[in-house]
């Protein structure tokens, strides 16, 4: 069972504000004699998490939000154990909970490494990038991407070696690194149409991603926002890589 920190987080936050707009219009505790323990130790308790409280939830709902990287799918861009920052206002404000735009502030583009819920299963976060916008005409097929006819630029990393899986792919001016670890597998190859309000996402270890090539078209409405900097690294019991603290996402 998952737990929704958005949904606890907002009611704590308006329990404790109800508490204390309660004192300050009803109860009066600061100047009423005669007050129970229990509700003043109630009341001091709002008082002192309730700013708290609200300055998270803002921060968390509008602006950004910490995830973990609990797979490898996103190698060599992110790794398992890296801690990043998503921008929640990248691709709209919305509510918390209901995730219910409220303002438009931008889409997606071509490149975008974006933190999305699973179609299937909305309480899920997923990562991935951003390769298909919608209307595109996506052809994938022999670890090579084909946008609306136009063949993705792809070239083996500068600094790798004999049978290194790295490789640096190009989206129009973006590029970043990928890995393409076994053979060719006709498994995921395919060409498909990006429905209207819809994008294609792919992760950067092509042969060993979850993504739309499996799990569909991500809908906006399930867009949480844009994966841009790595805060921490640590897997497991493991000392940090401290050379990854900072990072920006490619």
């Amino acid at each position: 069972m998952s737990i929704n920190l958005a949904l606890i987080l907002t009611l704590l936050t308006l329990f404790t504000g109800a508490i204390v707009a309660l004192d300050k219009l009803v109860w009066r505790t600061s100047t009423k004699r005669g007050a129970s323990m229990g509700l003043l130790t109630l009341v001091e308790y709002s008082r002192s998490f309730f700013p708290v409280l609200l300055f998270v939830l803002v921060i968390r709902s509008f602006v950004f939000e910490p995830f973990r990287i609990p797979s490898g799918s996103m190698m060599p861009t992110l790794l398992q154990g890296d801690f990043i920052f998503v921008k929640k206002y990248s691709y709209g404000l919305r509510l918390p909970v209901t995730e219910t735009r409220i303002i438009e502030t931008g889409s997606p583009e071509r490149g975008d490494v974006i933190v999305f819920r699973l179609p299937s299963d909305p309480s899920i976060n997923y990562i991935k990038r951003v390769v298909g916008l919608p209307g595109d005409v996506v052809n994938y097929s022999n670890h090579r991407l084909t946008i609306n006819g136009e063949l993705m630029d792809l070239r083996a990393h500068p600094h790798a070696g004999r049978n290194d899986p790295r490789f640096v792919e190009q989206l129009g001016e973006r590029s970043h690194e990928i890995l393409i670890t076994r053979e060719h597998n006709t498994e995921s190859d395919g060409e498909y149409v990006v429905p209207e309000g819809h994008f294609f996402v792919v992760g950067d270890n092509r042969d060993n991603s979850r993504d739309s090539r499996y799990i569909g078209y991500i809908p906006e409405t399930h867009l949480v926002g844009e994966a841009v900097r790595i805060w921490m690294h640590m897997d497991g019991l493991s000392w940090p890589r401290w050379d990854r603290i900072g990072n920006k996402i490619q």
